[in-house]
C-alpha cells in the first residue's frame, strides 16, 4: 500500500496568518494603538478622580509623584493621573475625526479630478495647490480664534477644522493614483457595459485605492494629533476641555519646564510621541505589504546568499589548470 503524501505545514503557523499581521511593525504599532484606544474608551471611567477635583484649595506647591497621587499634583493641586487618564479621550476623537473627514475630502476632490479630467480637474488642482500652499497650522490658528469660546472646546467641531488644512496631500496622491488607473482595461470594460462614473468610481477605482486611502487616513492622523496639542499649547482651545494638550498648556503657563516640575509635562508629552510612532509604524508597515519593491528589498535583505561588506572586492580564485 502506498503511503499518502500531504502538503507540508510551513513550521510557525505564519501562513495561516493574514499578511498583514506577518509585519512586525504592523503588530508593535497596533498594539500600541490598542492600548491608547482602550485608554480614551476606560480611562475617563477608571480616573480616581475627576479632572477638576482638587486635593486642597490652600496648597499652592506642585508635590512630586507618591503612592497617594501616582502622577503627582500640579499647582493647583489636581490630580495629574486623573487628568492623564481623561485627556485621551477628545485628543484620539479628535484626530481620528480629523482623519475621517479630511480623507473623505481627499476622496471626493482627488478621484473626481483624476477621472473627470478636463476643466473639472484644472479647477480641483488649482484647488487643491492652494491648500498646500497655505501653512495649515497659521490658518488653523485664525479660524480657532475667530470661534466662540463654547465651539473651541466642541470635539466634533475641532476635529473638522484641523480637516480642512490636512485633506489637500491625499487628494494630489489619490488624483496621480486615478490619472493611472483610469484607462485601465477593466474600467474601459465597465465604461463599454454602460456603467455609469459614480459606479465606475465607487466599484472600479476605489478599490483599487485602498491601500493608499489607509496610508492617507493614519498619515492624517498624526497630523490631527500634533495640530490639536499645537493648538492646545497656545491656549486656543478651551481650557475646561481634559486634553494631554490643555495639559501641556498649563505646565506651559506655570513654568513647569523650568522648574523642574517633569511629571507635570512629561506623561502627556510622551502619551502624544506613543500615539505618533505607534501610528507611523502602521504606515510603514502598510507601505512595506503594498509596495512591492520594498517588499523585495526586505525579502533580498533576509536571504541567506552571500553578503559582501562594503569596502572589501571579493576575489574568485580560478581552479588549478584553468587560466584566469
Amino acid at each position: 500500500m502506498s503511503p499518502v503524501l500531504r502538503p507540508r505545514r510551513r513550521s510557525g503557523g505564519s501562513g495561516s496568518r493574514p499578511r498583514w499581521l506577518r509585519s512586525p511593525k504592523v503588530a508593535a504599532g497596533s498594539l500600541i494603538l490598542l492600548f491608547f484606544v482602550l485608554l480614551a474608551v476606560f480611562g475617563p471611567m477608571a480616573a480616581p478622580h475627576s479632572p477638576e477635583w482638587q486635593a486642597s484649595t490652600l496648597d499652592n506647591v506642585p508635590h512630586p509623584p507618591s503612592s497617594q497621587f501616582w502622577l503627582g499634583t500640579d499647582v493647583q493641586q489636581h490630580d495629574l493621573f486623573s487628568q492623564l487618564l481623561a485627556g485621551g479621550r477628545d485628543t484620539l476623537l479628535i484626530a481620528f475625526v480629523g482623519g475621517l473627514v479630511a480623507t473623505a475630502l481627499s476622496v471626493v476632490v482627488g478621484v473626481s479630478a483624476g477621472f473627470l479630467g478636463g476643466k473639472a480637474d484644472e479647477v480641483l488642482s488649482i484647488l487643491t495647490n492652494i491648500f498646500l500652499a497655505l501653512p495649515g497650522l497659521l490658518i488653523l490658528m485664525v479660524v480657532m480664534k475667530m470661534m466662540p469660546d463654547g465651539d473651541t472646546g466642541n470635539p466634533l467641531l475641532i476635529g473638522a477644522v484641523i480637516a480642512l488644512s490636512a485633506w489637500a496631500w491625499g487628494a494630489r496622491v489619490l488624483r496621480a493614483q486615478t490619472l493611472a488607473l483610469r484607462n485601465q482595461d477593466y474600467v474601459d470594460s465597465a465604461r463599454v457595459v454602460g456603467e455609469g462614473r459614480v459606479r465606475i468610481i465607487l466599484f472600479e477605482i476605489l478599490p483599487n485605492l485602498l491601500p493608499i486611502l489607509a496610508s492617507s487616513f493614519i498619515f492624517t492622523v498624526i497630523y490631527g494629533i500634533g495640530a490639536y496639542a499645537s493648538l492646545a499649547w497656545l491656549g486656543l482651545i478651551n481650557p475646561t476641555n481634559a486634553s494631554w494638550g490643555t495639559m501641556l498648556n498649563t505646565a506651559q503657563q506655570f513654568s513647569a519646564t523650568t522648574s523642574g516640575t517633569w511629571w507635570w509635562y512629561g506623561p502627556p508629552a510622551l502619551c502624544i510621541a506613543f500615539v505618533g510612532i505607534a501610528l507611523a509604524l502602521l504606515n510603514f508597515g502598510i507601505d512595506e505589504i503594498v509596495n512591492p519593491r520594498m517588499r523585495s528589498t526586505r525579502r533580498g535583505l533576509r536571504s541567506k546568499g552571500p553578503r559582501f561588506q562594503l569596502g572589501l572586492t571579493p576575489v574568485v580564485r580560478a581552479e588549478e589548470g584553468t587560466r584566469p
